[in-house]
């Protein structure tokens, strides 16, 4: 019998406890072992729980029980999510986590203090929840080089432009309404900012590209600038504002961002509803592939996790050899150097004599036209530009015309 400790018992901890008790025998026939929750760490009273007498407070019942081989962290945030998840690596323990802070924080030095102590640290729920994509990068496109991963990583944000878009809300009433269905925490803003979809494709790079990432190093716009003009506008142009987290190789090095982007309607990923997530990933050999399903939820993450704990029982006696090296960002280009098309939105008393000014400053541009625009709107797309290049640009653009707006087209 393998004893397991959780740690957490809030939306996905109960998730997991919830499968690993409705499934035990499908589980035990499956990895050839049954599987007990021996602990479950959390600060507060569960009377009603059917293992109501396995719950402690106390993480040294944890650390300290040599019979416990597993444990799942779905605590969440750092601390004390690091020091108890690296406490049992160290003591010879595997770890299983949804955590996407932890990982994209401490990711490369957890991976190698599992290698020297012979234990996994496993995290497909980290990214994606319910979506398998940790283990296919991993295992089934291996032998590819990956050229360029972008996605749809947060459906809390997905949800909020989909109410803009189909229903004509504006931010906040989306936000609202995101909040009222327990899509959105009380606290929206590692959502709406862009940092939790950011975490997430630090750990694709990290373990497509081999060394670590970290959110630092990358360019991080959220969705609380993007107005239901910009909506109009990209509907208009033909497409949809999505925040888009993308990795894409470049040279030795990387170009990584997660942004509000316009995405052309030929792409898949304008067309993703509500809380659903999609990945593409691009391989060499491969060509493009497509991860969808629910990023979030009590039920769809529980169920990545307590996969990876299966997979720690079927290879108890040796580890998944998911591993990368530490990074210091210098991995990273410099975000100025990316390019882009760019879409903007503009104010101008002249729209006529605006345009023109915007083709001799930033090229030939592709003007948007909106049925019932008001007559003192411009919007256009420029061509494709370093950022840099494009912010120098606008701010000359910017004497003959008041800029409201500016998002990047995607590449995908």
């Amino acid at each position: 019998m393998i004893q397991v400790a959780v740690m957490g018992h809030g939306v996905v901890g109960s998730g997991v406890t919830d499968i690993l008790l409705k499934h035990t025998e499908s589980i035990a026939k499956k990895v050839k072992e049954e599987i007990n929750i021996k602990r479950v760490l959390d600060l507060r009273e569960f009377p009603d729980s059917p293992i109501a007498d396995r719950f402690t407070k106390d993480f040294n019942d944890i650390i300290s029980d040599d019979e416990i081989s597993i444990v799942v962290e779905v605590m969440g945030g750092l601390k004390p999510a690091y020091d108890f998840v690296k406490q049992c690596l160290e003591k010879g323990k595997s770890v299983v986590t949804s955590n996407k802070e932890l990982v994209a924080a401490k990711g490369a030095e957890l991976l190698e203090i599992a290698q020297k102590q012979n234990v996994n640290f496993l995290f497909e729920a980290s990214v994606g929840g319910a979506i398998p994509i940790i283990r296919p990068l991993h295992q089934c496109l291996a032998a590819n080089d990956i050229e360029k991963i972008n996605g749809i990583l947060n459906g809390t944000t997905n949800f909020i432009l989909n109410k803009m878009i189909n229903d004509n809300m504006s931010f906040e009433d989306a936000l609202a309404l995101a909040q009222e269905k327990g899509y959105a925490e009380r606290n929206p803003a590692a959502d709406i900012e862009g940092h939790d979809a950011c975490r997430k494709i630090c750990i694709l790079a990290s373990l497509v590209y081999g060394t670590h990432v970290y959110p630092e190093s990358v360019h991080t716009e959220g969705i609380t600038k993007v107005t239901l003009k910009d909506v109009e506008y990209a509907k208009a142009w033909g497409g949809a504002v999505k925040l888009i987290a993308s990795a894409r190789k470049n040279g030795d090095k990387q170009e990584i961002i997660t942004a509000p982007m316009f995405v052309n309607n030929d792409c898949q990923l304008s067309n993703v509803d509500g809380v659903y997530n999609e990945l593409l990933v691009r391989g060499d050999s491969s060509g493009t592939i497509g991860f969808y399903g629910r990023g979030a939820g009590k039920l769809p993450t529980a169920s990545a996790v307590v996969a990876d704990v299966m997979d720690c029982v079927l290879h108890k006696d040796e580890r998944r050899n998911i591993m990368w090296k530490d990074g210091n960002g210098d991995n990273v280009l410099p975000y100025e150097t990316y390019v882009h098309a760019m879409y903007v939105l503009c104010e101008t008393n002249d729209s006529t004599a605006s345009f023109a000014k915007a083709n001799e400053i930033f090229g030939a541009c592709e003007k948007i036209t909106m049925e019932k625009a008001p007559s003192n709107e411009l919007a256009f797309i420029t061509p494709e530009l370093s950022y840099a290049d494009f912010t120098a640009k606008c701010a000359e653009f910017a004497k003959n015309a008041d800029v409201k707006s500016s998002i990047r087209i995607a590449k995908i």
